[in-house]
């Protein structure tokens, strides 16, 4: 039997944790914006949403800001993303605690979550010394043709709850190094977090005498992320959410020739090949699954098995689902938190009610814990079923820990079945096979963004573009060359000759 904090427990460690961050505590004890923790159902912390006046405030600031923090040498805007990774591994335990306690996450992914913090910010740092552009061949003699990348402007983030943290960091770490300023609006549903790393950023700002607005923090609903998306003074809105967030954000910000960086909907699949090394499959699968409670936009939610194996590794997924220690992630035994609220406990139980009724067997999980201990809080058994076929339903994105089997006999078939949804985020094939695993990686194999041989659709490393195609949104965020979507290139061209060629032989004076 889990173990759960007594009634006021929760808002008073977060208010001492946020004292020794130094954040500002929660302003309000009515305010709208409600930190609610998922681990129990109690209210621990209450913020005023800020006014239109305050937005356009911040974003002011950081327009203004941004006319000298782009003239700084990128290796010196580095400097403060290196004080803020210093800071995140001196209060990585503090921060984490945050996370869980908000988000629902278990402690060693909350740290987890922390640490990708740190592996950005030594990225992004890195990146800092490494804005290169190119050198290009000129058909004109005596010409040099080379581009140069400069920095964009302001950055707006919205971001999710599911990873409070770590993806305001692929975002701002990226930004500041790239010359950029940055306005964060993250999810209302953890407004502690962020109080928390706008301290830490702020103090990293002032240890390294950096501008004070550089970066900005707004918090409340909808209205306030709104203010974002049609301020023409912000350059690229990065936002990650639901694909229906995306629909509308996408053309609000194109209608005004800004940027949109968008991370949306993720309903991802793996395919297990009669090759497949079961015991890994397992293992990869299980946790793709169910971590988080099914709680990523990478979580695996679609299998598709050849039926030769099917039944041994449905077998060996339910025995593995029933054995998961479920209950309050501040349990270190625990592998499986909470869901984050009502709505999303609703949404699992519609999912499951349709999928019974287009046929599909739950084979395992499905039900619910601590319901008779906790009026407001989710706590469900991972759930496993068996479909007869892809319908409505397995297209459907639930953020929760669901988990649709589907059977094929053979190959261009188990590629059709996967790539026939809307969303395309995070894939992987489990095989021995080199010929299945190439294919799987090729132009007519899997079409994500992210495709993984012999490991889960979940745990993307920091030095991968990431992101997906089709519903998913285009957007990439975190290593690689994502960084180009925080700049704006220059094509140059240089003559130092005494003629004056034009191009492709144009003769004009």
């Amino acid at each position: 039997m889990s173990s759960f904090p007594v009634s006021g427990e929760l808002a008073v460690r977060a208010a001492e944790v946020l004292a020794r961050l130094g954040a500002d505590a929660p302003s309000s004890s009515d305010g709208p914006v409600v930190s609610r923790s998922p681990i129990n159902g109690e209210v621990i912390g209450r913020l005023k949403a800020s006014t239109a006046r305050e937005v356009d405030d911040a974003i002011s600031s950081a327009a203004r800001t941004f006319a000298d923090w782009r003239l700084v040498p990128a290796p010196q805007r580095g400097a403060v993303v290196a004080r803020l990774g210093q800071l995140l591994t001196e209060h990585k335990d503090d921060l984490a605690y945050l996370v869980t306690v908000e988000a629902g996450k278990v402690t060693s992914e909350a740290l987890g979550e922390v640490q990708e913090m740190i592996d950005i910010c030594q990225f992004a740092v890195g990146l800092s010394r490494q804005l290169y552009g190119k050198t290009m061949a000129s058909e004109r003699p005596g010409h040099r043709l080379s581009e140069t990348w400069h920095p964009l402007g302001v950055v707006g983030v919205i971001s999710a709850f599911n990873f409070p943290v770590a993806v305001w960091s692929w975002n701002t770490a990226i930004a500041l190094v790239a010359g950029d300023t940055v306005v964060w609006k993250p999810s209302e549903i953890t407004p502690l977090t962020a109080l928390a790393c706008d301290a830490l950023l702020r103090r990293a700002t002032a240890d390294v005498g950096a501008p004070a607005g550089i970066h900005h923090l707004i918090q409340g609903p909808r209205e306030v992320g709104e203010r974002l998306v049609d301020d023409p003074r912000v350059a690229l809105l990065s936002a990650t959410g639901s694909v229906r967030m995306g629909r509308e954000i996408g053309p609000r910000v194109a209608a005004r020739f800004g940027r949109s960086l968008l991370e949306l909907g993720g309903n991802n699949g793996a395919v297990v090949t009669e090759h497949a090394d079961l015991d890994l499959a397992v293992r990869g699968i299980v946790f793709s699954a169910a971590g988080t409670a099914g709680q990523r936009c990478t979580s695996l939610r679609r299998l598709i098995v050849h039926s030769s194996v099917a039944d041994e590794l449905v077998d060996r997924i339910s025995k593995a689902y029933e054995q998961l220690p479920i209950g309050s992630p501040l349990d270190e035994t625990t592998l499986v938190g909470p869901l984050v609220h009502r709505a999303a406990f609703t949404a699992f139980e519609d999912a499951l009610a349709k999928a019974k009724a287009d046929g599909g067997e739950i084979v395992t999980g499905g039900g619910t814990r601590f319901a008779d201990q906790l009026d407001d809080a989710y706590y469900v058994e991972p759930a496993l079923v068996r479909m007869p076929a892809q319908t409505s339903v397995v297209h459907e994105e639930t953020f929760a820990p669901i988990l649709y089997v589907l059977t094929y006999d053979d190959f261009d078939d188990a590629i059709a079945l996967h790539n026939e949804v809307p969303q395309g985020l995070s894939s992987a094939i489990f095989t021995t096979n080199q010929r299945e695993a190439e294919r799987f990686l090729s132009a007519d194999g899997s079409d994500c963004g992210i495709a993984n041989v012999n490991l889960g659709t979940s745990g993307a490393e920091i030095g991968g573009a990431f992101g997906g195609e089709k519903e998913t949104g285009g957007g990439r965020e975190s290593g690689s060359d994502a960084w180009k979507t925080y700049m704006r290139r220059s094509t140059n061209t240089v003559n130092y000759s005494t003629e004056l060629p034009l191009a492709q032989g144009v003769n004009f004076l």
